[in-house]
């Protein structure tokens, strides 16, 4: 017994001893939900505090094994917590909630001996106040008081009510219903004078506690009295609750609304639960001029009660003896009658709603309805308002608001204005969500709120003692929904919470395994469980969550998890093949919608099945490769490695390859990984055959780094498939140009481009016209290099490849640049520097930044030049792949010392640059020589700086049109030489062989050549 001090007895009456306060707060816990498992975070958090100790789940099973011995009760110990296995009905505080529920139903029928009779057992089960915690019991309790009064009162009970009445509103002076019950009682016994004196006692504590007027039904209680009338507040209809708190957003269902109750009879409002359908209608019949007859539907037990609900709430007695029924007297009283009444909370009565409301429209021409309920009523004629969670905007101001009351001074400002967005999204914008856990701004912090999310339930588990059960938590909200549900529909419900980003009617009918999984998911639609949107279906993140637990709960989640991922890899495998055709776009578009799908079942697989997960892995890589989300899975990658032992399982050589690059795509540069890459390069060099995925040929060039088995790859392994032959004619491409033959490599680009058209792969076609495009701007042909780069964005833009983008964008600048247009080139430089920070990847985002820096140093800013240099620098990072843009900004470092005719530190610069150039290419080289003789030219040594022009030259194999740095050194060197000394010292550059070039690099090359 918890009605009053705890107390346990056994079957013969005599108390059991409980022990100290933490068994009876365990006790007290576990009979709060006998049947129901309480999980072992919220014993521990209830009972201990929020600084459990650290032995506190050891602690907490002792306690429960003292009350299995002292109580002989069974506790039943399960993966998630406890269950205290007796009948609700042996728990007093249960019994009270069932019997006033029943009371309040005699009460609402009209049955005014059975609900007094009944609230009075119910109340005699108290023994004294409610335990700590249980505040809700005692909010019932008053509750249950007021109707027991009410159903007394109607049957003529008054002066022997009158001390209990006066005493219970001195303790609760604010409770409008108890000083209408006295004014009524002291009328009932002669005491007129002592009943205005009540209402004007209760008028002025209204206005001193809360600044507000009685309500219209104390107010027309004492006008009853003025008018010397029996008080019958029953007499005219209920009208709509008053609303404690601000209304917030929702302007244009509002409007929707009120548009809707002027051209049609029936309108429901339809949503989830705890989305705020009663609040709205409330405001919108607010607003309304007609009569309005408010009904709450949701103490019903069933729909039969429903004509007989509506009837009192109008202020009407059921016809005793042999009259007519509650429905025809209804369908009587309202046959002249201009009324809209307004039906709440249907969803659990939905079919008798429906009849009884089609037959109300059919039979009263004055009546409308306005329904909510969290499916429609379904019949010709209904005008619908689906009511969506709140836009973030409202959301965020409906949680300030509440926050406010219960801390104040917050305000949404600074980092805190994002962390209440994070709550407002991970709780679907629900307003009930929000207000609840707005209220817990009383002990935490919106961190800890935000922190805490993921066990959403036990957030947002204290009681609003003032709510209706069904609303006081955030489980109570989904848990009624959840009850609605037949058992296909639960089995669907929870198999559902597999898919992670929502499911397609034809995903959802593969895994889930249901017959009839189309009409079902209607169901839960129309219930508000399941949202349909754009062809997909998905559920609000809360009732997801809740449907999870009963997925866990029912030993299928396995199974499913398993169906899932199955279906998702069947996806990638049909979908790898065309990423690599002219149907790319319309494939990377499925499989970004199921974006979170595939990622979820990769996260699952790797726990749970090695190989579906390595396979996974392959199917996947490429589809990220071209959408620039490699990165994000490296971490599954390497976690899936470990899973491996480091071996690849019987015919998945190719997959176990494709997992060390991902893992390797993380720039981890550790031992462990470089010894990962040796193993998979063992493993490509078995390969004697076709590859069966072509796109490791791709990926193992770019991740792998230099000195692994490129040229053996694209040698053994191309096949006659045409894609792989256009990326190894690609590949062949980079050798010659790195070596310094432009025209043999800008062949090889060319015809990978033709390949590629071929195949129409546009990630091809863009990858080769990016090269073809530098090459003819570097014969200064810049229309066409120009022409190209838009080509090859405008394939990036359709594949929505924005890393590619950030690259295009920077060469398109580089050119714009060489051409003359410094103002162009800024703008380009700009864009791809924010677009590749914004992806977060910060070699592109150097590259960009140097671009900036040529840009302010050319234009005569060197400060600006120096900054932006420094910025791209420590931004870029430290590996061979990054060493190429290192060695660019180094150069113009040193360009920029030049400029101020720092000679020291701009020889620092060009050396840090030539020693990286040196482990490179030709063509790295070429850069560095240019740099040098610019630093030639400054310390007064003119030949030497046409020679290394000349050098340069040679080790590309060809001039850069219009280069302005080359220019000004040139002409620099011509001033310091003469002509024929120049033309001299540049030939014998151009003549240089490689070996020849590297000495007069990093020896000194004399100008005759010795």
């Amino acid at each position: 017994m918890i009605l009053g001090p705890m107390e346990v007895r056994n079957a013969d009456g005599e108390p059991l001893e409980l022990g100290g306060p933490r068994p009876r707060a365990v006790l007290s816990l576990l009979l709060a939900d006998p049947g129901r498992v309480i999980t072992t975070d919220r014993l521990i958090d209830e009972v201990y505090g929020d600084a459990p100790p650290s032995g506190a789940g050891n602690a907490l099973q002792s306690q429960i094994s003292r009350l299995r011995r002292r109580l002989g009760v069974t506790i039943e110990s399960l993966p998630a917590g406890y269950r205290l296995d007796v009948d609700p009905d042996d728990v007093d505080a249960h019994r009270f909630e069932r019997l006033a529920r029943q009371g309040r139903q005699a009460l609402t029928l009209g049955d005014h001996t059975r609900a007094a009779a009944v609230l009075r057992e119910a109340l005699s089960l108290w023994r004294g106040p409610a335990p700590a915690g249980q505040e809700r019991l005692e909010e019932l309790r008053l509750a249950a008081a007021e109707d027991r009064y009410e159903a007394e009162l109607a049957l003529g009970e008054t002066g022997s009510l009158v001390p209990e009445l006066q005493q219970l509103l001195a303790a609760h002076p604010l409770r409008e219903q108890l000083c209408g019950q006295l004014m009524r009682a002291l009328h009932g016994s002669g005491r007129q004078a002592e009943a205005f004196a009540v209402y004007e006692r209760t008028r002025d504590t209204l206005a001193e506690e809360l600044g507000a007027d009685p309500s219209p039904q104390l107010a027309r209680i004492h006008l009853d009295l003025l008018r010397a009338e029996h008080p019958r507040p029953e007499a005219a209809p209920r009208g709509v609750p008053a609303q404690f708190t601000s209304f917030v957003g929702r302007d244009t269902e509002l409007a929707r609304i009120q548009g809707l109750l002027r051209t049609a009879r029936l309108v429901t409002l339809v949503g989830p639960g705890g989305v705020g359908k009663t609040r709205l209608a409330v405001e919108a019949v607010a607003r309304e001029t007609s009569e309005v007859c408010f009904v709450e539907l949701a103490p019903l037990a069933d729909g039969a009660q429903i004509p007989a609900a509506v009837l009192s709430a109008l202020g009407l007695r059921p016809s005793s003896g042999g009259g007519p029924g509650p429905e025809e007297r209804l369908v009587t009283a309202l046959a002249e009658r201009l009324l809209l009444l307004v039906l709440d909370n249907c969803e659990h009565v939905v079919e008798d709603t429906a009849r009884l409301v089609r037959r109300l429209l059919e039979s009263c021409p004055g009546v409308r309805v306005l329904a909510t309920g969290r499916e429609a009523l379904g019949f010709t004629g209904e005008a619908l308002c689906p009511l969506s969670p709140l836009e973030p905007a409202p959301a965020a101001q409906l949680f300030a608001d509440r926050a406010a009351a219960v801390s104040p001074g917050f305000a949404l400002d600074g980092a805190r204005a994002a962390v209440v967005e994070h709550i407002c999204a991970a709780l679907d914008g629900l307003p009930l969500a929000l207000e609840l856990a707005a209220a817990r701004l009383r002990t935490l912090s919106v961190e800890d709120i935000a922190a805490r999310l993921d066990d959403r339930f036990r957030l947002l588990s204290r009681r609003d003692r003032t709510a209706v059960p069904r609303h006081q938590t955030l489980r109570a909200v989904v848990e009624w929904s959840w009850d609605l549900l037949d058992d296909d529909e639960r089995a669907l419900a929870r198999r559902l919470t597999v898919f992670a980003g929502g499911a397609t009617l034809s995903a959802a009918e593969a895994v889930c395994g249901l017959p009839d999984t189309e009409e079902l998911l209607e169901s839960l639609v129309a219930k508000s469980l399941v949202e349909a949107r754009g062809g997909r279906l998905r559920m609000f993140e809360t009732v997801r969550a809740f449907c999870a637990e009963r997925l866990a709960e029912s030993g299928e989640e396995r199974e499913f998890r398993r169906a899932h991922a199955g279906y998702f890899l069947t996806l990638a495998e049909t979908a790898e093949p065309y990423l690599r055709r002219t149907e790319q776009v319309e494939w990377l578009t499925r499989l970004a919608a199921e974006q979170d799908n595939l990622q979820a079942a990769l996260r699952w697989s790797v726990g749970a099945d090695v190989t579906l997960a390595l396979r996974l892995l392959a199917e996947l890589t490429w589809y990220w490769w071209l959408r620039g989300l490699h990165g994000e899975t490296a971490p599954l990658a390497a976690r899936l490695l470990t899973a491996t032992g480091g071996e690849p399982p019987a015919g998945l050589d190719e997959e176990y390859i494709l997992c060390v690059l991902n893992a390797h795509m993380a720039h981890d540069d550790s031992v462990a990984a470089e010894s990962r890459l040796d193993r998979a390069e063992s493993v490509l060099l078995g390969i004697d055959r076709p590859l069966r995925r072509p796109i490791l040929t791709v990926l193992w060039a770019t991740v792998s780094g230099p000195g692994r088995a490129n040229d053996i790859t694209r040698r053994k392994q191309i096949g006659a498939d045409p894609w792989p032959r256009a990326v190894s004619r690609m590949g062949s491409g980079f050798q010659p140009w790195f070596e310094g033959r432009p025209d043999e490599a800008e062949e090889a680009f060319a015809t990978a481009l033709a390949e590629f058209r071929e195949t129409g792969d546009r990630w091809g076609m863009a990858n080769s016209l990016d090269p073809l495009a530098m090459f003819a701007g570097w014969r200064g042909d810049r229309d066409l290099a120009l022409a190209r780069l838009d080509e090859a964005l405008t394939m990036v833009g359709e594949l929505r490849a924005p890393e590619e983008t950030a690259d295009l964008l920077r060469r398109r600048a580089d050119t714009l640049l060489y051409g003359g247009d410094l103002e162009q080139a800024r703008a380009h430089y700009e864009r791809a520097a924010e677009l590749a920070g914004r992806l977060g990847i910060p070699d592109k985002a150097a590259a960009a930044r140097r671009g900036l820096g040529d840009v302010a140093r050319l234009s005569g800013r060197p400060e600006e030049a120096r900054e932006q240099y420094e910025r791209a620098l420590a931004t870029v990072a430290d590996n061979w792949n990054s060493a190429a843009e290192i060695q660019l900004i180094f150069t113009g470092l040193g360009r920029t010392a030049e400029a101020g005719q720092s000679r020291e530190e701009a020889r620092d610069w060009h050396e840090k640059a030539l020693a990286i150039a040196l482990k490179r290419t030709p063509a790295d080289l070429a850069y560095a020589a240019e740099g040098l003789a610019g630093l030639a030219a400054l310390e007064g040594d003119g030949e030497r700086a046409a020679l290394l022009l000349g050098a340069g030259v040679a080790l590309r194999g060809t001039a850069l049109a219009g280069d302005p740095d080359a220019a000004r050194i040139e002409a620099a060197a011509r001033a310091l030489t003469g002509e024929d000394a120049y033309t001299r010292a540049y030939g014998r550059g151009l003549g240089l062989s490689h070996d020849q070039a590297l000495t007069a690099l990093g020896q000194g090359w004399s100008a005759d050549g010795s």
